[in-house]
């Protein structure tokens, strides 16, 4: 009797993200997940904390505890070392030093970082207490940072206005912290293109796409993100990752659906 063939299993890169869980499903934890899926890759998830949200804001957040979020960063490392890693909502300063100290024993792994700071809706998702420990410690161990216009003004003590002024943001940043940056300008005024500025240090690229009027929504910044590392961690260098993402980004808008009253990414 023949001997039966051998089933060829496919091998999918592995990525991990660290990030808080969305009860509404559109952002955090959840929109990381949905778009590993989407790129095919196989998403591992560390929680740092639970929140009670829904789209139309934040009724509570609940961290982990830090010694619990080293478990789990531990457990998934081990057993799936991922090939690449994002962090998103982060919180407090406790919960910085364990991903700070997970991230120096897997220096040689790339880790993109949304500094998640206020949700869509102005909930406070980073304590002010935990601003310098994400700077000072995690920033300059970050393959890439992706903050936002709001997130931009804290970091740098002024407002972004305009596109000249976005390209300037993302300059300095890089120079304060040294990381390659990722600065998102979707949320400025007076342009007609949602306009975000890549800089490495040697490199600078605008990345532009026409804005998808009459939909609101959240969790932008963390499918963003997710694409990115997806995209590194199936072999792309960083620029073109973050191509990519944007791509993939503008189209989950475009394609948004409604669930209940509300919108949310495709």
């Amino acid at each position: 009797m023949p001997r039966a063939k051998p089933i060829r299993r496919e091998r999918r890169p592995v990525v991990l993200t660290i990030a808080g869980s969305d009860s509404g499903g559109g952002a955090g934890i959840q929109a990381d997940l949905r778009t590993f899926t989407r790129f095919g890759v196989h998403g591992l998830s560390c929680l740092t904390c639970l929140t009670a949200q829904n789209p139309k804001g934040v009724r509570g957040v609940l961290p982990v505890n830090p010694r619990f979020l080293r478990l789990q960063l531990e457990a998934a490392s081990q057993e799936l070392p991922p090939q690449a890693a994002k962090t998103g909502m982060l919180y407090s300063a406790s919960l910085i030093r364990e991903v700070v100290a997970w991230r120096r024993a897997y220096r040689a792994l790339p880790l993109v970082v949304d500094p998640v700071m206020v949700s869509t809706s102005g909930a406070q998702l980073l304590k002010a207490t935990a601003i310098r420990q994400l700077c000072d410690q995690l920033f300059p161990l970050a393959s890439l940072i992706t903050p936002n216009l709001d997130e931009a003004a804290v970091l740098l003590g002024w407002a972004v206005r305009n596109e000249e002024e976005l390209e300037e943001a993302a300059r300095q940043i890089h120079g304060r912290w040294g990381c390659p940056v990722l600065l998102k300008g979707g949320h400025l005024r007076g342009v007609p293109d949602a306009v975000d500025v890549f800089w490495d240090g040697c490199t600078q690229r605008r990345l532009k796409a026409p804005f998808v009027r009459g939909i609101s929504t959240h969790g932008t910044g963390c499918t963003y993100s997710a694409a990115i590392v997806a995209r590194v961690a199936l072999g792309d260098g960083l620029e073109e990752a973050v191509r990519i993402a944007k791509r993939h980004v503008t189209a989950c808008i475009r394609g948004s659906v409604r669930i209940g009253s509300h919108f949310t990414l495709a």
